[in-house]
């Protein structure tokens, strides 16, 4: 008689036992069915929830419409798709995970045990056209173990998130264009829905943002959807002087479109040949560095859901008066070769009209005026201007300038550059093109305090790290995040800054 060892029998129970992870995996009830997620070093990870039913075939370009419910326990271990784009070879941080319409999913990240804890509600940057809530960059895990859930999401991209045509408006629809930002407002009613089932409180929410995100944010203060849905606000390098075109002009880039796709006319029949049209065609070759400006309007001013310019709705006080934190980095266009400097700043300069030698002026030499103006004008400045306006509005607000540059990187960056503070607010150093040092570790343990105090009291400051003083038009002090690390409140102006500001307020 043929006899199996003893220790292969252990072997074959060990393989067909259940693992801890999987006898641990968290199951939760949401509105429209059971999900299991998968447990990670204390942490309940839920991934690929669907928050919007998918935006295709007669849904295109049409506001978000609820998620069908499903039997049975849903499975939320992996990723959903990313929203259609292209894939930029030069950004390493991108997922690579496939692309579809069908996209409008979440993934969300909470402590075990969680109960009632601030929620982080994050907005992926990537100028409206990339990027997505998976991308590795943001993974919620770090976060979460700080004590709070992170839920981050995915929105409709480019033409498919941000497209205007006559047909369409003449359809009738309650909001219109910016298909994009409606779907990021279904998403926090999800959240509003539903987080309390991951431990999470649905009156304690904080938006963030970077870059696009950070803008999207600044426009949720002032979206009326919006109210109610979240009790405070982060805008990382979200501009506020964004001159959005309106929905005329919108239409008549989707016209364009729309002619060299070989669609005419702005009947029902050309709104069928329109969401007929292949992904491929409407994706183009859109990215953060081709705007395909004749052709796509990106967000605009629709006159219902976006009704003015963010600059212009916090100076009349529309926004919602909630904690608001607010900042840009030390060096957000330094990344880019001199070769292309030039044009970037000529391109921003013509904001500044006949202003422009006046502010160079205030920069005290024409090198300074190069080296600076870009950035300044699209990020530092709009940032100082928002929390003068919030503050003197009587809203909790808090200005920063991060400055931190990885110990690896310190002899090639005079600064931060664009996005580079996102490793150190998600900790995820790993994703650092070299390894984090100790000090790296300290700098993002640092950034995550203030941020995660922020989310749990309103106010970022606390006990163990430089106070951070609330913004005020007269004292104008921001944090100043050194490249080493260091803070410490610090002139939030400066000649430069004070011109780009002056030439804005003459303009009124």
């Amino acid at each position: 008689m043929f006899r199996i060892p003893f220790a292969a029998l252990l072997a074959v129970a060990a393989l067909s036992a259940p693992s801890p992870a999987a006898a641990q995996a968290p199951v939760v009830r949401v509105t429209e069915g059971q999900a299991q997620g998968v447990a990670e070093d204390g942490v309940a990870v839920f991934k690929g929830l669907p928050y919007a039913a998918p935006p295709t075939g007669p849904l295109r370009w049409r506001p978000p419409q609820a998620a069908a419910g499903w039997s049975g326990v849903r499975d939320a271990s992996a990723y959903g798709s990313d929203c259609v784009q292209k894939r930029a070879g030069w950004d390493a941080t991108q997922s690579k995970l496939p692309v579809s319409e069908d996209c409008l999913t979440l993934n969300v990240w909470a402590p075990a045990k969680a109960a009632k804890l601030p929620v982080m509600v994050w907005i992926h940057g990537g100028g409206f056209t990339m990027g997505s809530g998976s991308q590795p960059l943001f993974d919620g895990g770090t976060l979460a173990r700080r004590g709070v859930v992170v839920v981050t999401f995915n929105y409709r991209l480019g033409r498919f998130g941000f497209f205007a045509h006559p047909a369409l408006t003449a359809e009738g629809a309650e909001a219109l264009g910016n298909y994009g930002l409606m779907d990021q407002v279904a998403a926090l009613q999800w959240v509003k829905r539903n987080i309390a089932a991951f431990g999470g409180n649905p009156d304690k929410v904080t938006i963030f943002g970077e870059s696009a995100g950070g803008g999207s944010v600044i426009q949720h203060m002032l979206m009326q959807p919006s109210r109610g849905l979240f009790r405070a606000a982060v805008s990382e390098s979200g501009g506020g002087r964004d001159d959005w075109p309106t929905l005329a002009a919108a239409e008549g880039k989707g016209v364009a479109f729309a002619s060299k796709a070989g669609v005419k006319g702005s009947d029902a029949a050309a709104v069928a040949q329109l969401r007929a049209l292949p992904a491929k065609t409407l994706a183009g070759n859109l990215d953060l560095l081709n705007g395909e400006p004749d052709t796509y309007s990106g967000p605009m001013i629709d006159g219902k859901l976006v009704t003015s310019r963010p600059g212009e709705g916090f100076a009349a006080g529309r926004q919602a008066k909630v904690p608001f934190l607010v900042g840009a980095n030390s060096n957000e266009l330094g990344f880019i070769p001199a070769i292309f400097l030039g044009p970037v700043t000529a391109a921003a300069a013509k904001q500044l009209g006949d202003g422009k030698d006046a502010v160079v002026k205030a920069y005290g030499s024409k090198a300074e005026y190069d080296a600076h103006l870009a950035s300044d004008l699209t990020f530092v400045e709009p940032a100082r201007y928002l929390a003068a306006q919030a503050a003197g509005h009587g809203q909790p607000t808090w200005l920063y300038s991060f400055g931190y540059v990885p110990t690896a990187q310190r002899g090639s960056q005079k600064g931060a550059g664009h996005a580079t503070e996102l490793a150190f607010v998600f900790g995820n150093l790993g994703v650092l093109a070299k390894p984090a040092t100790p000090e790296d570790e300290q700098a993002a343990a640092l950034i995550g305090d203030y941020w995660t105090a922020f989310a749990k009291t309103g106010d970022p400051n606390g006990t163990g790290r430089p106070a951070w003083p609330r913004y005020d038009a007269k004292a104008d002090q921001r944090l100043e995040i050194s490249i080493t690390g260091a803070a410490a409140p610090g002139p939030a102006g400066g000649p430069g800054l004070d011109a780009i500001r002056d030439h804005f307020a003459s303009k009124k």
